[in-house]
């Protein structure tokens, strides 16, 4: 099974032979800004571009996405192209632009007031506007159009990303049926009772059906998806292959979880420009020797569970007050989709739970809670990751968790404790974290208490544990198993 970059190369040129590699999504793997007069880049944090640039490096091809950086214009050339990574270019990103008017109702709107709410399920009522669905369907199609320019009359494999796209896959195939097409569910896919209220329902589940195969991270979801297709739309489920029949195509549902680059993130941890990285952290918070250091690192979303997490530290307290001035909790995250008001009522809530508990437990020289809204690049994550003794996952529901298994991957001096929310999908791989129900803001105190009472010695053999199950299924195990299935789907076509 493939392990490692040279593997996967082989694998894809075996196997892929002779088909251009495309990855579709919405996100792009580096975004361009001015700073005092020159360009720079910056590669974002954490999530799945990290996974798919250190494939796209391994094995070439074309990245389609979203060119939302300030200075994003100013690095292409005039199809919109450029070479990847900036230092040692292995791939192109083709960019695709948007207006306001576009970006509003594709992204802020569909994407993320409508599928967002309705796939995470965590009480925030999704909102369905016409207008919004347009602009999804128009930017689909311009994606669906760029893939079709970079393929030609050629032969290719295009790998589309995530919920903003769910409709790619369908306008790709009514123009080329012979391109093959695979999709990659991030998030959640909900019970067919909570994907019912969506009016769009049913052009949704055609364009995911138009892929050639589509998956998730957990085999839950796509038992989700079935029963959801069983019940919305006309189409004939075979259990023994777990493929959809659907206007006569069949689409294999298959579910594989998203790992990292341990091998990477384990050399570069170690590193003396991330030890500075780390030292000049302390710095900046103050942070004394002695003192425990417990993580969090989200973006500001409603699904990620802060509030509950702020909430769970000011009952540990409460609890046992004999920690004061013995750990600080450090929660980095940048602000997202301001433009969006459950999002500033989640800000809103935030500041306000920060200032009450600091309030509350602070002493002359310390405070619990230090909240930084930051966009830190891979480098920094490192870093960060690399102060904590613990971190804490509290997601309300998750599709995967990238931050949990970046973590692990960091702790190569296994000295480090994960609280995991059971609602994620790497609760299911990561059994000997310290699981949590985040709803539950008693029991999260207390295990908030395990895990810094925890004695060394169980902390390292969880450690090791935990280690050894992203080491074995990396992210080029993942992709791997995404390649080996889309050969076999190569093969029915030609049959076909």
């Amino acid at each position: 099974m493939v392990t490692n970059k040279e593997k996967l190369q082989k694998l894809i040129r075996d196997k892929l032979k002779g088909y251009q590699v495309i990855v579709a999504s919405n996100r792009e793997p580096y975004l361009h800004y001015m700073r005092e007069g020159k360009i720079g880049y910056l590669r974002p944090a954490g999530g799945a571009s990290n996974t798919l640039d250190s494939i796209l490096k391994a094995c070439g091809g074309t990245w389609i996405a979203y060119g939302s950086g300030p200075a994003d214009r100013k690095v292409v050339d005039e199809e919109g192209k450029v070479r990847l990574p900036p230092e040692d270019p292995r791939y192109t990103l083709k960019r695709i632009w948007l207006n306001k008017e576009e970006a509003d109702g594709y992204y802020y709107g569909f994407s993320n007031q409508a599928l967002w709410p309705l796939c995470h399920i965590v009480y925030t009522r999704p909102i369905f506007r016409h207008s919004d669905w347009q602009y999804y369907q128009k930017v689909n199609r311009m994606f669906a159009e760029a893939v079709l320019k970079e393929v030609g009359k050629g032969k290719a494999f295009v790998w589309i990303q995530d919920y903003h796209l769910a409709l790619l896959a369908k306008y790709i195939k009514e123009q080329r049926k012979d391109i093959v097409c695979t999709q990659f569910w991030h998030i959640p896919w909900p019970n067919p009772e909570a994907f019912r209220i969506c009016p769009m329902k049913k052009e949704i589940l055609e364009g995911l059906l138009a892929n050639d195969m589509l998956a998730f991270h957990v085999r839950y979801y796509g038992e989700n998806f079935i029963s959801t297709v069983e019940k919305e739309i006309e189409a004939r489920i075979d259990k023994e292959k777990t493929s959809i029949f659907s206007r006569g195509h069949e689409t294999m549902i298959r579910a594989f979880a998203i790992s990292v680059d341990f091998q990477k993130i384990s050399q570069e941890i170690d590193s003396e420009a991330t030890q500075e990285r780390a030292r000049r952290f302390k710095e900046e918070f103050s942070l004394s020797e002695g003192v425990k250091i417990i993580l969090g690192l989200d973006r500001v979303d409603y699904t990620k569970g802060i509030p509950e997490r702020l909430r769970a530290i000011n009952r540990f307290l409460e609890k046992y007050p004999e920690y004061k001035e013995r750990f600080v909790f450090i929660q980095m995250g940048a602000l997202s989709r301001v433009h969006i008001q459950q999002y500033r009522d989640l800000n809103d809530e935030i500041n306000e739970l920060v200032e009450q508990i600091n309030w509350r437990h602070s002493t002359e020289s310390w405070s619990p809670i230090i909240f930084v809204r930051r966009t830190l690049s891979f480098a920094e994550t490192l870093a960060f990751y690399r102060l904590g003794d613990v971190c804490i996952v509290s997601s309300l529901h998750d599709g995967m968790n990238i931050v949990a298994k970046e973590y692990l991957s960091a702790k190569n001096n296994l000295d480090g404790a994960l609280l995991l929310s059971r609602f994620t999908g790497a609760a299911r791989e990561l059994t000997d974290a310290v699981l949590i129900n985040p709803y539950h803001i008693e029991d999260f105190a207390d295990k908030i208490k395990l895990a810094l009472s925890m004695p060394k010695e169980e902390r390292v053999e969880r450690m090791k544990r935990l280690r050894q199950v992203i080491a074995e299924n990396d992210i080029y195990k993942w992709a791997g198993k995404f390649v080996n299935e889309t050969a076999k789907t190569l093969k029915s076509l030609r049959r076909g």
